[in-house]
């Protein structure tokens, strides 16, 4: 299976290599304000462009895994206060009594 992987990921690299080597044509790349970069190789403003998406596909997702955290940080503390309580340390508190949830 390793292997399979291997290859696979050497024809990915393959592929886009030659399409790298197929889009190296000069652009001109026009901003606002009429700021023109001149002769800029293509797949260089591709490979902008794509790794600008990642950067902000990645960081809208963000907010959701600091949630996910958060919740997982206290369904910990609540596995351990009911575990303290089984073993009777403690009595059993709902933590909504002690603190209640927040909106996020």
């Amino acid at each position: 299976m390793r292997y399979l992987v291997w290859a696979l990921r050497l024809l990915v690299f393959i592929a886009v290599l030659m399409f790298a080597l197929k889009n190296t044509d000069p652009v001109a790349v026009k901003f606002y304000a009429d700021y023109v970069v001149q002769d800029v190789p293509l797949i260089v403003v591709m490979l902008v462009a794509f790794v600008l998406g990642t950067v902000f596909g990645l960081l809208l997702t963000v907010p959701a895994s600091m949630r996910r955290r958060r919740e997982a940080q206290r369904l910990r503390r609540e596995l351990e206060r009911l575990q303290a309580a089984v073993n009777g340390h403690q009595p059993v508190v709902a933590p909504e009594a002690v603190a209640p949830m927040s909106p996020l």
